[in-house]
């Protein structure tokens, strides 16, 4: 008991170290188990902390995931953000694939909440139209300024930018089926990215 409430008033005395720790150990368990299948107490003991304080910090289970989706958000913009910065959405596809082959929590994340979500209804999602309505802005501001084909919707190419880059890592037996290697392979991943730029040239005018 007393080592449990010197655990509890750590967290409190370091909060967001605390809050931290939880995000990560949630990614993991709702990549595991996807949004219906995570369990608080499981994140909890993953953080090293007791349900009160996860409760204390997200409120509940939707709030925690809200948290999770926001800060990988983030976390992955500044990931990638330095790189792409003077570069147009189709330039960075190279450097979006990267990201993604070492971000597989994430991709397993979205792989479950495709496979769990009802009525086309997701968590959080004013809030993910939003930044996604954000990215299809930024590809329409490239075709206006003639950087980007416009004979296409800019939404279409944004997808198909999303596609690209997250496919081997969504569908990974798929992409060693075909390919004849695993996309963890760091020689397949030298060869996709090499694709990626070359295909990139089919975006612009």
């Amino acid at each position: 008991m007393a080592r449990r409430n010197q655990k509890a008033r750590a967290a409190v005395r370091d909060p967001e170290r605390t809050s931290g720790r939880i995000l990560e150990a949630a990614l993991k368990e709702f990549a595991a188990r996807g949004f219906a299948g995570a369990r608080v107490g499981s994140i909890a003991r993953r953080a090293k902390i007791n349900k009160r304080m996860l409760y204390h910090y997200f409120g509940d289970k939707e709030g925690l995931y809200r948290a999770v989706r926001r800060h990988k958000v983030c976390q992955r913009k500044r990931s990638v953000g330095a790189q792409v910065s003077d570069l147009d959405p189709v330039a960075s596809l190279p450097a979006w694939f990267k990201q993604n082959c070492r971000d597989t929590d994430w991709v397993r994340l979205l792989a479950w909440e495709s496979l769990q979500t009802t009525r086309d209804v997701v968590l959080d999602e004013k809030e993910r139209r939003r930044s996604v309505g954000e990215a299809v802005e930024r590809v329409r501001q490239k075709q206006a300024a003639g950087q980007l084909r416009a004979d296409v919707p800019a939404k279409y190419l944004q997808l198909a930018r999303v596609s690209l880059t997250m496919f081997p890592t969504v569908l990974p037996q798929l992409a060693r089926l075909i390919s004849g290697r695993s996309p963890r392979d760091p020689k397949f991943q030298k060869e996709y990215a090499r694709f990626l730029e070359t295909i990139s040239a089919a975006f612009r005018p």
